[in-house]
Formats: C-alpha cells, structure tokens, sequence
C-alpha cells in the first residue's frame, strides 16, 4: 500500500461517513469529502498525515447544477520523504461560506483570494478579503460560467474599459481543426 492510499486510509477510519468517495486515477488520488468536515479533514491531513505543503486552491463551477461549486485543495507531502500529492475535493452551495485554511498554511491567503476575486466564494476567516486580481469595486466575477465572453462594461473609466472588451479581435488566436494540439492551441496573433 502506497503512503497516500496509507493516508487516505486513515482518514476513512478517522472521519467515517464525511469522507464521500475516493478516487485513483493513473496514480493520482483524489479524496471527495463533506463540506462541513473539509477543514478538519485538511488539518487531520496536515498534522497527522505530513501534507506540510500547499500546492494549490481552486474552484470549479458547476453552473445549473446544486451544488454549484466544488472546492480543490492541492496538497503535497514534503516533509516525511513520502514525496506524495493528494487532491481534497468538496461541493458548495451558491452563497456559503468555506472556512479559510490560512490557519493551516499561511500561503492559502493568496490562493483564498483569487479564488474569491474570480468565483465570488467567501472564505470564513480570511483576515486579508481584498480583491487580488481585479480592482476593488468591480463588481463582477470573471470565471463564473454566467460572466459574459464579450465582457461587461464598466463605470469606472478611470481604472478600468468603459465599453464591454470582447475577446474577438483580441491579442490571441486559435484554430479550430481536426488537427493535432498543436495547431489547436491558442498562440499570438503575431505568429499566425
């Protein structure tokens, strides 16, 4: 039994019913939990299990979907010579709170904040909620899949476009094809 699968093991005796599901797949680990357990099951990971170190946060958006969000913790285990990644994932619903991890890695602030800038989701506990990314006062959330590609026009012309900034015409270009990636894959205007 590999170190993660250890780990995850002891998490389902640990936890019981707040561990949902567990994923292999082509070596990489994913464990589904309850939402309202994330945080312990994170601290339980960081303390009992060696995940010393955070990768990364993200969000995915599951528009028409309940729950709408899905949170992802990227952890990695540095410190007992494992050297073994684990993803946390868990379901939210549109307008609740996730509580802040920056009590377990200080470096989840940023990646709290980005999260928040361009999904809207609040952190509970997050002692820094200013945008990163965006400036403070836009009122939209980019990467929600309800953001307009054409953009959203702003009453800021001083800081920001005061017409929609579209992505057409803009500095990268794609090629819709049969073809390999490479030719699919988006690329400077320039180079065309």
């Amino acid at each position: 039994m590999s170190a993660v699968a250890s780990s995850i093991s002891s998490l389902q005796s640990r936890f019981g019913s707040a561990i949902l599901e567990t994923i292999e797949f082509r070596g990489e680990h994913t464990v589904i939990v309850s939402g309202e357990k994330a945080h312990d099951i994170l601290a339980s990971l960081r303390d009992d299990e060696g995940f010393d170190y955070l990768l990364d946060i993200c969000s995915i958006d599951n528009a028409g979907s309940v729950p709408r969000w899905e949170m992802v913790y990227e952890l990695y285990s540095l410190g007992n010579g494992n050297h073994q990644h684990l993803r946390v994932k868990f379901c939210l619903a549109e307008g609740v709170k996730v509580d802040s991890v920056t009590d377990l890695w200080p470096a989840a602030n940023w990646l709290e904040r980005e999260v928040y800038d361009m999904m809207g989701i609040e952190f509970e506990g997050l002692a820094d909620h200013r945008r990163i990314l965006m400036w403070e006062g836009y009122p939209w959330f980019p990467l929600r899949k309800d953001f307009p590609l054409a953009g959203r026009s702003s009453e800021m012309p001083d800081v920001a476009f005061t017409e929609s900034a579209p992505l057409e015409g803009g500095p990268f270009v794609t090629s819709p094809t049969s073809q390999s990636t490479q030719h699919r894959e988006p690329r400077s205007r320039e180079m065309e």
